[in-house]
């Protein structure tokens, strides 16, 4: 879960709520919110939306920097590497607006069914998230298939699998090379209805400043 929980738990005393108010906003029980603050259930990645929109944080707060950081490096990459392509600037200006992650030092969630998603780079820029998503077999972005819709317009470019995105009444069954752009404010819901892994690259930027959400 990597910790996952505490980080909601102590997003939400932050935020002033307390664990009855927050579940009474996300419309799920009070006891499911306990379960997932204590690293016992996993939300879905719409259940991780409401509780960014309700506690006002960008979902890249989220995200384990701990994880990421104690990988050790690989090939010389890494903050210190001599292979990282940042340290061409260093000490300059520019090193602090720079973002370059090898795979091993990628900060990551684990979702709900199987669903996880993987940061490719991070910025201080606010409202956006650009994301390697995993959906196991039958994995869906909300549990039992609803559609829910968020701030922002979302991109997505599949690079194996299979995935169908119902957006509205409109369903596309997307496969390898296959694109796609939609306005998110409009109900939508991703699910892997093949065999095996589906694996994309997503692009999400936010209208609301602070508030990014990551793929649905």
């Amino acid at each position: 879960m990597n910790n996952l929980g505490e980080r909601i738990k102590d997003a939400r005393i932050r935020a002033g709520l307390s664990l009855r108010g927050l579940a009474r906003q996300a419309d799920v029980s009070p006891s499911f919110v306990s379960q997932i603050e204590n690293g016992k259930s996993q939300p879905s990645v719409a259940t991780l939306y409401g509780f960014a929109r309700i506690l006002d944080i960008s979902v890249d707060e989220l995200f384990d920097e701990r994880s990421a950081g104690q990988a050790p490096l690989v090939d010389g990459w890494g903050p210190d590497g001599e292979n990282n392509p940042i340290n061409a600037w260093v000490p300059s200006e520019f090193s602090s607006r720079v973002s370059v992650v090898h795979p091993a030092h990628r900060a990551h969630l684990e979702m709900a069914d199987g669903v996880r998603w993987e940061r490719l780079a991070a910025t201080p820029e606010q409202g956006m998230a650009f994301l390697r998503i995993i959906y196991a077999p039958g994995a869906t972005s909300t549990a039992g298939g609803d559609l829910v819709g968020h701030e922002g317009y979302e991109y997505g470019y599949v690079l194996k699998g299979m995935l169908e995105v119902t957006i509205g009444a409109e369903v596309f069954v997307l496969k390898e090379g296959d694109t796609l752009g939609f306005d998110s404010t409009i109900p939508h819901v991703l699910r892997n209805i093949g065999d095996d892994e589906f694996i994309g690259v997503w692009f999400v930027h936010s209208r609301r400043h602070g508030a990014p959400h990551p793929p649905s």
